[in-house]
């Protein structure tokens, strides 16, 4: 049985990816941090697709807490066989030297070392070497790390630009484990997250669509739909892959 832990799966593209896994044969462990309602909800969408799934509120940044959700995940739905890294927040804004200090140390924790986190929890299940069966993980970056947060949010580019090198250097020594590691980087897509942003920050969502040589924001589908494929079996020679999905946005 295929089992699915998703971080941050309660909205946007967590959802979105909880949802087509669903239809692809996936049984989905939707984690949150706090909106009970919204994930209870991407549960319930799980279930309509003939899927199981359960709902784990976990901060992923507390090592107690991110080994306790993989632990429930093996005693209701069994072993993991996937883990998608998207748990994720903003983090300050404006200029290096105008950053809330505090709100970047967080969006660090939460952004970075919640993946390393539950990258090693999942490692601890799917590695061969601690009698696992293997199985693929797919880091959730940002075409920021590519164009460095354009004078806006440096360190959340700064974050993602290291869950970069985390995927890379991750899939080299866990692939004779049998564990696929990939990253899915997307350019502007319209989640509420984005739409937030936008609303504090007027103006910023032409600015972008104007440096994106598509034209157009992208749609939730577009990420997960990536992010799915990395997953399966059609990507089985497929690791320490960077797989932009951004209309052109981080094309070198």
């Amino acid at each position: 049985m295929a089992v699915l832990v998703v971080t941050g799966g309660s909205r946007g593209i967590g959802a979105e990816i909880c949802r087509l896994a669903a239809t692809q044969g996936w049984d989905v462990c939707v984690n949150y941090a706090n909106e009970a309602a919204e994930a209870d909800h991407v549960a319930n969408q799980v279930h309509s697709r003939g899927r199981r799934a359960m709902v784990v509120q976990a901060d992923v940044s507390r090592k107690d807490q991110v080994e306790q959700m993989f632990e429930a995940v093996e005693r209701e739905l069994g072993v993991p066989s996937g883990l998608v890294n998207n748990a994720g927040i903003m983090g300050s804004s404006g200029t290096f030297d105008a950053l809330d200090i505090d709100k970047t140390r967080r969006m660090f924790e939460i952004n970075l070392f919640g993946a390393f986190l539950c990258c090693r929890a999942a490692i601890l299940k799917m590695a061969r070497r601690h009698g696992g069966k293997g199985g693929a993980i797919v880091n959730i970056s940002s075409a920021a790390s590519r164009h460095g947060g354009i004078g806006s949010y440096i360190d959340f580019a700064v974050a993602k630009a290291a869950l970069d090198r985390l995927t890379t250097a991750l899939a080299i020594e866990q692939a004779p484990e049998g564990i696929r590691i990939n990253c899915v980087r997307p350019g502007f897509i319209m989640t509420d997250g984005n739409r937030d942003w936008m609303r504090d920050h007027p103006g910023w969502m032409e600015s972008v669509v104007a440096r994106t040589p598509i034209g157009h924001p992208g749609e939730l589908g577009d990420a997960a739909r990536a992010t799915l494929w990395l997953l399966s079996s059609e990507a089985q020679f497929v690791t320490g892959a960077i797989l932009d999905v951004s209309g052109g946005l981080s094309t070198p």
